[in-house]
C-alpha cells in the first residue's frame, strides 16, 4: 500500500511543532465543541490524533488511486461536451474517492459539516494531493473558496453553500478576463440588480476548474466606474443553473486535469458576498495569503514527486558498472534538491503557522474583545503572513521548477520521453511561477518587508531560538550573510532611487529568504536529525548566493541601469 503521508516523516514532524497547542486551542476555543459535536477533539492530543487520521485517509487516496491515475488523465484530459466540462474519467475518480471519505471541508466549521481543522493540516493535505498530481490539486484546493463564504458570506449564503462544499461540490474563484489578467482593477463582467436580484452577464478567461458547481465571481456593479471601486464579488450556484456557458477549455502545456475555461455568463443568476464595491479592496485581497500557500503547497508537492522520481531512478540506472547515484555529479544534484525540498517545506509550514495565528484571533475577536496582548500577538503573526505568503509562493515555485528541471537530467535522454512520470512533472510544474501572481509580483509584495525591516527582526527572532550546539558554526555563517543583508538595503536605500530599488528588489527578497530557510533548517534539524544535511546542504547554497547578491549591488550604480533597458 502507497500512502503519501506515511511514507514521509517531514510531514508528520510538522505536526509536532511547539506552536501548534496553541494553533489548535485558539481554534477549538479551548475545545468548547467537545460537548456538542461527536467528532470534536476533547483536547490537544485528541485533535493531533484526528489530523493524524484524516491525512492518513488523503495520503493512501493519493497514493493508491489519484498518483496511479495522473498519466491517464494527463492524456486524457477534460472536455467540452454541450458547454459543459467532462472530466477526465481518472479525475472523477479521485473526486468520488475524497468525496466520498468525507474530507472535503477540512477547515470549514462543524455547524456547516466541517471538520473545524487548523489550516496547516489542510495545506499538508495540498502537498500530499500535489505529489500525486498536481493538476489534481487545483481541484482539490479550490475549496478553499469556501473561506471567503465563511468570512464574508451572510448567514443564509452559508447555510446554502457550505454544506455543499463539505459533500464535495467543487469550486472555482472567477476573477480574471481577457483584458484584466493581474490588473484586476480593469474587471467588466457586469452586475446588475433587478428587483433585488443579481444577475451577472459578460466573459472570463482563464479560470481554473471553471465549470464548477459553486462559482465566486469578480463582478462590476457600478454603473460609470471604471476601477477596484466600482467592483463586487458574487456567488453563482452553477450546479442547478445552466446559463453559464463553457465557450472552452485551454490546450495548456501542463496540469492538464484541471480545466482552465472561457466562460460566457448570461442573466446568471447570483448573490452579493458581503458589502457593494468591496468586492477586489477587501474580498479578493483576503484570499492572497490562501492562494499563496495553497500554491507553495502544490510546489512543494511537486518538489517532492520530482524528488522522488530522480532518486529511484539514480538507485535503479546503471552505468560503468555502478548505480549512477554512485557518481559525485549526480548525488550532488540529488542532494541540493533534497535540501531545497527540504528549504521549502519548512518555510511553507512556518508560514502556514503565521497563517493560522492570525486567522484564529481574527475568529476570537469576531465573538469577543481580544486582550490588549492577544491583540498585539495578532497583528505580529498578520504582518508576519502577509510577509512570508510571498516568500513562500516565490521560493517553493522557482524550487519546484528547479527540481522538475533536475529531475529530467537526472534521467537523462530518457526523462524526455512520455515513459517517465518526470516528463509530466515539469510541464506541469512551469505554471506555479506564474498563476496567483508571478514570481515578479511576489517580489512586489515583499520587498516592503525588506525595507521595513519585517524579515529582519523575525531573522534576529531566530538568532535568539535554543540550536543544538553543533549547529552554532551554521548560526555564525547566517549572522555574517544577515549582515551582507543589512548593508546591501542600507546601500539601495541611501541611493534614494525607486527604479533602483525595482531592479535590486529581487536579490535582496532572496537574500533575506535564504536567510531565513537557513535559521528554520538548523532550528527544525535540532528537534529532528533529518534534516540535518538538508541544513548544512542548503546553506552551503545560500551563502553563495547571497554572498553573490551583495557583491553585485555593492558594485552596481544607478548609471548602470542604462544598459539593462530595452528601450
Amino acid at each position: 500500500m502507497s500512502n503519501y503521508y506515511k511514507d514521509n516523516d517531514a510531514l508528520k514532524f510538522q505536526l509536532s511543532h511547539p506552536l501548534m497547542k496553541k494553533i489548535v486551542a485558539l481554534k477549538e476555543r479551548n475545545y468548547a465543541d467537545k460537548e456538542k459535536y461527536d467528532i470534536a477533539p476533547r483536547d490537544f492530543e485528541d485533535a493531533i490524533d484526528n489530523y493524524d487520521k484524516v491525512l492518513e485517509i488523503i495520503g493512501e487516496i493519493s497514493g493508491e488511486i489519484i498518483a496511479p491515475n495522473a498519466e491517464g488523465v494527463d492524456k486524457e484530459g477534460p472536455q467540452v461536451v454541450n458547454n459543459r466540462v467532462i472530466y477526465a474519467s481518472g479525475t472523477q475518480q479521485n473526486q468520488d474517492a475524497l468525496t466520498q471519505a468525507g474530507v472535503y471541508g477540512m477547515a470549514l466549521p462543524r455547524q456547516f459539516g466541517g471538520l473545524n481543522f487548523s489550516m496547516l493540516p489542510y495545506v499538508m493535505s495540498g502537498e500530499i494531493v500535489s505529489r500525486a498530481d498536481a493538476g489534481f490539486a487545483n481541484i482539490w484546493g479550490l475549496q478553499d473558496c469556501a473561506e471567503t463564504i465563511v468570512e464574508f458570506a451572510d448567514e443564509d449564503i452559508k447555510a446554502e453553500f457550505l454544506p455543499r462544499v463539505n459533500m464535495g461540490d467543487t469550486c472555482s474563484m472567477d476573477l480574471t478576463e481577457p483584458d484584466a489578467g493581474s490588473d484586476l482593477q480593469a474587471v467588466q463582467l457586469k452586475a446588475t440588480e433587478i428587483d433585488g436580484q443579481w444577475y451577472l452577464n459578460g466573459v472570463k478567461r482563464f479560470i481554473t476548474n471553471g465549470d464548477a458547481q459553486i462559482k465566486l465571481v469578480l463582478a462590476r456593479s457600478e454603473d460609470g466606474t471604471n476601477d477596484a471601486r466600482g467592483l463586487s464579488y458574487f456567488v453563482a450556484d452553477n450546479k442547478h443553473d445552466s446559463t453559464v456557458k463553457v465557450r472552452r477549455i485551454e490546450n495548456k502545456l501542463g496540469i492538464k486535469g484541471s480545466p482552465t475555461c472561457e466562460l460566457v455568463f448570461t442573466n446568471t443568476p447570483a448573490k452579493l458576498v458581503g458589502t457593494r464595491r468591496l468586492g477586489l479592496i477587501k474580498y479578493v485581497m483576503s484570499l492572497m495569503n490562501g492562494a499563496r500557500l495553497g500554491v507553495g503547497a502544490q510546489s512543494v508537492g511537486v518538489s517532492e514527486a520530482a524528488y522522488q522520481e530522480a532518486v529511484a531512478y539514480a538507485n535503479d540506472r546503471k552505468q560503468f558498472g555502478k548505480a549512477i547515484v554512485e557518481f559525485p555529479a549526480v548525488y550532488e544534484m540529488l542532494s541540493l534538491m533534497k535540501a531545497k525540498l527540504d528549504a521549502s517545506r519548512s518555510l511553507l509550514y512556518e508560514t502556514t503557522r503565521f497563517v493560522d495565528m492570525y486567522k484564529a484571533y481574527e475568529g476570537v475577536e469576531n465573538e469577543r474583545k481580544l486582550t490588549p496582548e492577544e491583540k498585539a500577538e495578532y497583528k505580529e503573526y498578520q504582518k508576519l503572513a502577509d510577509a512570508f505568503t510571498p516568500l513562500v509562493k516565490m521560493f517553493a515555485s522557482e524550487y519546484a521548477n528547479q527540481n522538475a528541471y533536475d529531475s529530467v537530467q537526472v534521467h537523462g535522454g530518457s526523462g524526455f520521453m512520455k515513459d517517465y512520470a518526470c516528463e509530466r512533472i515539469y510541464r506541469d510544474a512551469r505554471i506555479l511561477t506564474i498563476y496567483e501572481g508571478t514570481t515578479q509580483l511576489q517580489v512586489v509584495a515583499a520587498i516592503r518587508h525588506v525595507t521595513t525591516g519585517t524579515y529582519l527582526k523575525q531573522i534576529r527572532e531566530y538568532e535568539k531560538q535554543a540550536i543544538n550546539p553543533e549547529f552554532y558554526s551554521f548560526r555564525k555563517r547566517l549572522m555574517v550573510m544577515t549582515n551582507l543583508l543589512e548593508n546591501s538595503v542600507a546601500r539601495v536605500d541611501e541611493i534614494k532611487n525607486q527604479e533602483y530599488l525595482d531592479f535590486q528588489a529581487r536579490r535582496l527578497v532572496e537574500m533575506a529568504g535564504h536567510i531565513i530557510m537557513g535559521y528554520i533548517l538548523i532550528i527544525d534539524a535540532s528537534r529532528n536529525e533529518m534534516f540535518r544535511k538538508s541544513a548544512e546542504v542548503y546553506l552551503n547554497y545560500s551563502e553563495v548566493e547571497v554572498r553573490k547578491h551583495a557583491a553585485f549591488i555593492k558594485t552596481f550604480n544607478v548609471e548602470s541601469l542604462d544598459r539593462y533597458r530595452m528601450v
